[in-house]
């Protein structure tokens, strides 16, 4: 009944500068990210209001042996959530852990091990080789196909980094991420400005 979100946010991608300016002058589209361990499951990732967020991972990505971004670079988009399966909304929340529930059931009688979270490395503390999270979040949206229903995107508050400060549960590189399924709720891509000094006499005199 409430699922539909009322308003646009604004989004960030960050991905190679060449793709980039292909995708803004629709000669190239984003592209659905199907990973396994994907922690949203299927979608075109985006930060949200997070332009910082978006550079810093394009930036880190770049620096990976078989990175397919050679210049770091943002893109901006407006986009509408639509029927959103949303991880700060309790309802959603509930209902993960349902299909959580369910798709253990289905793989004990499979006799099937339930994938797990695990770590890319040493160093990957926040465990972001999310293979049960991708898992739950499929079969999540494969019980509200079965009742007609349909997620146009997936939101969650990602915990991630280390802490901001000695005793702290705030982390350097919290944010809310989104997954857009449906790609009509891209509804503009735009380049990301700088913000100007304002109020300036400069714009008075």
């Amino acid at each position: 009944m409430y699922s539909t979100k009322p308003s646009f946010v604004y989004g960030f991608h960050g991905l190679d500068r060449e793709i980039a300016i292909r995708i803004l002058n629709q000669e190239d589209s984003f592209r659905h990210s199907n990973n396994s361990y994907d922690w949203l499951g299927n979608g075109i990732y985006f930060w949200e209001n997070n332009y910082q967020r978006a550079i810093q991972y394009a930036q880190e990505d770049s620096r990976r042996a078989n990175s397919t971004i050679k210049i770091p670079f943002v893109l901006g988009a407006v986009l509408d959530l639509g029927n959103c399966l949303d991880l700060l909304d309790q309802q959603y929340i509930d209902f993960l852990a349902t299909a959580f529930d369910v798709l253990k059931r289905y793989l004990e009688r499979e006799n099937k091990p339930l994938p797990r979270n695990t770590a890319f490395g040493k160093a990957d503390f926040d465990f972001k080789k999310r293979e049960l999270d991708c898992a739950v979040i499929r079969y999540a949206h494969k019980l509200a196909r079965e009742e007609g229903i349909y997620f146009d995107s997936v939101r969650a508050a990602f915990i991630e980094g280390e802490p901001l400060y000695p005793g702290s549960m705030f982390r350097r590189q919290n944010h809310i991420q989104i997954a857009i399924v449906n790609p009509n709720c891209i509804k503009g891509i735009f380049l990301p400005r700088e913000e100007v000094s304002f109020p300036s006499d400069d714009y008075f005199s």
